[in-house]
C-alpha cells in the first residue's frame, strides 16, 4: 500500500522555536523578519490594536505573546503606528500567535503585517497553544526567551538555550535610551476623526513640554487636541532646559524598563520641577517616575498588567473604569510617603494605578488613558491636567495684577 495516507498526517517541519530561560523548546512556524531575538516574554489580551501594541515604545525588550489568536486580519497601516519616529525601530523583540495571519479584510490596510514585520525587522512565531503559555506565565512570572526563525529549519537548539538561560533579568534595565528622542520637538497633530483623518492644532492655550521616555503619538495628539503647544525633550533633559521653555505644565510619558534604573537620572529632574509648583501629569513609567521623586518604591510584578481590558477605580471620581494597561513595574502602595494619596487602584489584583501630591497640581496614572488602543474611559485625564494649567493660569494672572 502507498504512503498516501502517512503523508497527509507528517508533522510540518518547523522553522520558528520560542526558547524559554528553563530550557522548554516550542516549536511553530515563523513569520515576519528571517533573525534571532531574545527578550522577557509577557502576554497581551487586548483584542485589537495589535500595530499600536507592536510599536508601542513601552515594550522595548519584551516578546508578546497575544490571547486573542486571529492576529493581523486587518493589516496595518501608518496612521496607527505609536512610535514617534516612524523610521525607528519598534521596541518589541518578537511576536507569538496561535493563527496564521490572514489576508487584510480593511479597507484602512495598506500592508500585510507578515511583509510590515519583515520590514520592522520583527521576528514572529504561529501555530502556538497561546492559551497554554499565558497559563504558564501567569503561574510562573514572565520568562526570559529567545525566538529563532530559520526557513531551513535548521537550530542549534543547545545553544538557544544556553542563550535564553543567560539572558538579564528586566531587574535594573534601564530601557529608555533606546526609544527617547535624540533632540527637542514640537508636536501639533490632534486627533483622528472619520473620513477625516488627523487634524492641527489652531491657537493653542497652553505650553506643554513632554519628557519623552518612550512617548506614544495619540498622547500627544490627546495634549494637542486638549490646546496645548507640545515640546517633546529627550529623557535626559536637566531642569532648567524644561523650566527655560517656560511650560504651563509638564507630561512625564509612558515607557520600558525598570523605573529605578530610569530614576537614576530622571528623579532629580522630577524633584527640581516639583520646587516650582509647576502642573505635573504622568503616565506609566512617568507615574513610576514621579512616585520616586515624591519617595515611593517601584517594584516587579509577576506577570505585569498587559491588554485592553482592565477594570480601575477611581476613588476621586469613586467610579469604575476598563483601561488600557502595559507595564511590568508598579509603585509600591505601602511606601507612599505622607501628603501623596492613592487615587487609583486596579480591580484585578489591588495594585497601584494612581497618585496626587495632595493640595499641588500633581498627578500620574499607572495605565494609559489615551487608549490606543483600548477604551476611552480615561480621557478625562487630560481635561483634568488642562484644569490644573488652567487654575494655576488665574493665580498667576492675579498676582500679577497684583504686583
Amino acid at each position: 500500500m502507498e504512503n498516501g495516507w502517512q503523508d497527509g498526517w507528517a508533522e510540518p517541519k518547523a522553522t520558528a522555536l520560542l526558547v524559554l530561560a528553563d530550557g522548554t523548546v516550542i516549536e511553530g512556524q515563523g513569520l515576519g523578519a528571517i533573525t534571532k531575538a531574545s527578550g522577557e516574554l509577557c502576554f497581551n489580551t487586548a483584542m485589537t490594536g495589535y500595530e499600536e501594541i507592536l510599536t508601542d515604545p513601552s515594550y522595548a525588550g519584551q516578546i508578546i505573546t497575544f490571547t486573542f489568536p486571529h492576529i493581523g486580519n486587518v493589516g496595518v497601516n501608518d496612521e496607527d503606528i505609536e512610535t514617534v519616529n516612524m523610521a525607528a525601530s519598534s521596541g518589541v523583540r518578537g511576536v507569538v500567535l496561535h493563527a496564521p495571519i490572514t489576508e487584510p479584510a480593511n479597507y484602512r490596510a495598506s500592508r500585510h503585517l507578515d511583509g510590515w514585520l519583515k520590514a520592522r525587522n520583527i521576528a514572529g512565531i504561529t501555530g502556538i497553544d497561546t492559551r497554554a503559555l499565558t497559563a504558564r506565565i501567569r503561574e510562573g512570572g514572565m520568562p526570559n526567551a529567545v525566538l529563532a526563525f530559520d526557513p531551513d529549519g535548521n537550530f542549534d537548539v543547545e545553544a538557544l538555550k544556553r542563550e535564553a538561560a543567560g539572558l538579564p533579568s528586566m531587574d535594573g534595565l534601564d530601557l529608555v535610551p533606546p526609544v527617547t528622542t535624540a533632540q527637542r520637538f514640537d508636536w501639533d497633530q490632534t486627533t483622528w476623526e472619520w473620513s477625516n483623518g488627523y487634524g492641527q492644532l489652531g491657537t493653542p492655550k497652553y505650553r506643554v513640554v513632554a519628557v519623552d521616555y518612550g512617548i506614544k503619538r495619540n498622547i500627544l495628539r490627546l495634549l494637542a487636541a486638549a490646546d496645548c503647544a507640545v515640546t517633546v525633550v529627550p529623557a535626559t533633559t536637566p531642569a532648567e532646559d524644561i523650566l527655560a521653555l517656560k511650560p504651563d505644565g509638564v507630561f512625564l510619558s509612558n515607557g520600558p524598563g525598570d523605573p529605578a534604573a530610569t530614576g537614576e537620572y530622571a528623579v532629580p529632574v522630577i524633584k527640581a520641577l516639583l520646587e516650582m509648583d509647576i502642573p505635573i501629569f504622568g503616565i506609566c513609567l512617568g507615574h513610576q517616575m514621579l512616585g520616586l521623586a515624591l519617595g515611593a518604591r517601584t517594584k516587579k510584578m509577576k506577570q505585569g498588567h498587559h491588554g485592553a481590558n482592565h477594570p480601575v477605580k477611581d476613588f476621586t471620581t469613586d467610579k469604575v473604569e476598563i483601561v488600557s494597561m502595559n507595564h511590568g513595574f508598579a509603585i509600591d502602595r505601602d511606601s507612599l510617603p505622607e501628603g501623596v494619596v492613592e487615587t487609583h487602584a486596579s480591580l484585578f489584583d489591588g495594585s497601584n494605578c494612581g497618585i496626587a501630591l495632595k493640595g499641588r497640581p500633581v498627578f500620574s496614572v499607572q495605565h494609559h488613558p489615551e487608549a490606543s488602543p483600548g477604551p476611552q474611559d480615561s480621557h478625562y485625564l487630560f481635561k483634568r491636567f488642562v484644569e490644573n494649567m488652567a487654575s494655576r493660569h488665574g493665580v498667576a494672572a492675579v498676582a500679577q495684577q497684583n504686583a
